[in-house]
């Protein structure tokens, strides 16, 4: 349950960063609520998570995932570029967040 709530935790976080790309320096309406239910849900999910499992594994979780779908999201939405180092840095998440998961 801990990872579900864990999951939840980064997708409204990921959502709270895109509404607050559209909310044009907090000048769109309807973005702003968008961030504020997104992060208002991310850390109430997250908070839930971190009775269950540690604060370096989480935040490391969240930080790390989060960065990677933000990224993603970026590219997709929002023409942003990932250049050759953006994957490479991408790549060196991605084996820091499975190592500190299977060394927990």
């Amino acid at each position: 349950m801990a990872y579900l709530l864990l999951a939840a935790s980064i997708i409204f976080e990921v959502f709270g960063s895109t509404m607050l790309k559209l909310s044009d320096g907090f000048k769109k309406v309807l973005p702003i609520v968008g961030v504020i239910l997104g992060y208002g849900i991310c850390f109430y999910a997250l908070s839930l998570t971190l009775k269950a499992l540690p604060l370096g594994l989480v935040y490391a979780t969240w930080s790390g995932v989060g960065t990677i779908l933000t990224a993603v999201i970026g590219v997709m939405l929002f023409q942003d570029k990932i250049t050759k180092k953006g994957f490479i840095g991408i790549g060196f998440l991605v084996i820091g967040l499975v190592l500190m998961n299977i060394s927990k």
